[in-house]
């Protein structure tokens, strides 16, 4: 791996943080300004989905290439692309006539986010070659990314009341501006010494699954499960997913490497990172609708009353780190699954006139769910696994974790239309999310699954195993 050097490590370190603040709060900051939205572009229930739907649709199928083109082009270079691209998208959010517009802007923001999520990771990474110092940078890192997700509907909320709703997307161009001057300053240029090669046939295959699958789901609400367009989208995506499984083990370097889902550890972290971000993605979709459909409260107000999801990621993330770092990650995705699933059960509960501390009471339990799920996720991933894979299992785990907040979305859009007379089967679905995760986070945790992340890492011991070709 090629080590820059700079004079400024801290610099560094804040542009590829500032980086990550507007990508990831672009994810929920939006959630505030959707009834805004729909009343002035006219939108539908299923416009609404994709304006969040297509944003982390793209970002969920184009990470892992993301990463890959870094390593092998430049992590400077790219990450410039993806500042640019991003800055571009935003200023055409903030501009579109109609929702058609507003969505193939937000897949534009996203294609620029690909190539900042995780490269700034990398260029972090590598800035910081002292170990402790590594360590320490990169949990200032990830806890940028909680607190963005967290306070997102806050400042949407403020901007939206204030300004109106394209004000979320004009708050990202002076900042993507200043971090293009900054990166060109300070930022050194950086490789790989050994690039994965591109996938091209699997890249295409995953955005064939998570494509079809999201637009099944969201069509359904209108057309039926049953519908001969329905039924085909779901045909076409387990096409993909047999393509997947037939030409991914032949690759070189694949995309998906599949060989990594032989450790329970590392699948169980998958569908973890799936289901919990499921659950906080339809979360955030229906209860900013009701607090502003259904209780009537401006934007701001709805965004200042999921202050205590932000306030217990940003307390307990960092603590959760470290009990991740000296205990393990089982007892801290127990209290997250327990955490979602009681928090889906009481959400299924509030009405118009449930009194504001319930609201609030309930919203405390999702607040500890975000606040110690992402660290142990990312910890099962990579747990026993070689160096070399360990870059790659994260990657999937965060695309894992996109991919859970598109289907979330376009699963509660689906159940719940505009949230006014039907989020109780949605609450009820993310209560049975958190038993999951619960189950998942007892399973995925002991010896027998640490048994089977040793053995999945010795089928990538380059002296016992050669590569496949293709």
């Amino acid at each position: 791996m090629n080590v820059p050097t700079t004079h400024r490590p801290a610099l560094v370190l804040a542009i590829c943080c500032a980086s990550i603040v507007v990508v990831v709060m672009d994810i929920s900051i939006v959630t505030v300004a959707l009834p805004s939205i729909r009343r002035d572009l006219g939108a539908s229930v299923s416009g609404l989905q994709w304006t969040v739907d297509a944003y982390t649709l793209v970002l969920a199928a184009f990470l892992v290439l993301g990463g890959s083109a870094a390593d092998r082009f430049g992590r400077k270079r790219v990450f410039q692309c993806g500042l640019a691209a991003f800055g571009l998208g935003s200023l055409l959010c903030s501009l579109a006539p109609g929702i058609g517009w507003l969505i193939a802007a937000r897949a534009v923001q996203a294609a620029g986010g690909t190539m900042l999520n995780p490269v700034a990771m990398a260029i972090v990474a590598t800035t910081f070659p002292v170990p402790a110092e590594r360590a320490r940078a990169i949990g200032v890192f990830g806890s940028m990314s909680g607190l963005a997700l967290a306070l997102g509907p806050i400042l949407g909320g403020a901007l939206v009341d204030g300004f109106g709703w394209r004000a979320v997307f004009w708050v990202n161009v002076p900042i993507v501006v200043a971090a293009l001057v900054a990166t060109a300053l300070f930022v050194p240029e950086s490789r790989a010494l050994r690039a994965r090669r591109f996938d091209p046939v699997g890249q295409v295959l995953v955005v064939v699954v998570l494509g079809s699958v999201v637009e099944a789901i969201v069509e359904a609400r209108w057309l039926g499960w049953t519908s001969p367009w329905t039924l085909g989208l779901l045909a076409l995506a387990g096409l993909g997913v047999l393509g997947i499984l037939a030409c991914e083990p032949r690759r070189a370097d694949p995309l998906l490497e599949l060989r990594l889902f032989r450790s329970v550890s590392f699948s169980g972290a998958i569908v973890m990172a799936l289901f919990s971000l499921c659950g906080f993605g339809a979360f955030l979709f229906v209860t900013t609708q009701y607090l502003q459909d259904v209780r009537g409260m401006t934007a701001l107000s709805a965004g200042l009353c999921l202050l205590p999801v932000g306030v217990l990621v940003v307390a307990l993330s960092p603590r959760v780190g470290r009990l991740v770092g000296t205990r393990g990650p089982r007892l801290p995705l127990v209290v997250a699954g327990v955490s979602l699933a009681v928090g889906g059960a009481a959400s299924a509960g509030l009405g118009p006139v449930t009194p504001l501390p319930v609201v609030l009471a309930t919203f405390v339990l999702f607040g500890v769910f975000l606040g110690t799920v992402n660290p142990p996720i990312t910890n099962t991933a990579v747990s026993g696994m070689p160096g070399s894979m360990a870059g790659l299992a994260s990657s999937l785990a965060s695309a894992g974790r996109q991919t859970g907040t598109t289907l979330g979305v376009a699963v509660a859009g689906t159940i719940a239309g505009t949230g006014a007379g039907s989020a109780a089967g949605v609450w009820w679905l993310v209560a049975g999310l958190g038993a999951g995760l619960l189950a998942l986070a007892l399973l995925s945790t002991g010896r027998r699954a640490a048994a089977t992340a040793d053995r999945a890492a010795g089928l990538f011991d380059e002296l016992s195993l050669p590569r496949p070709t293709g």
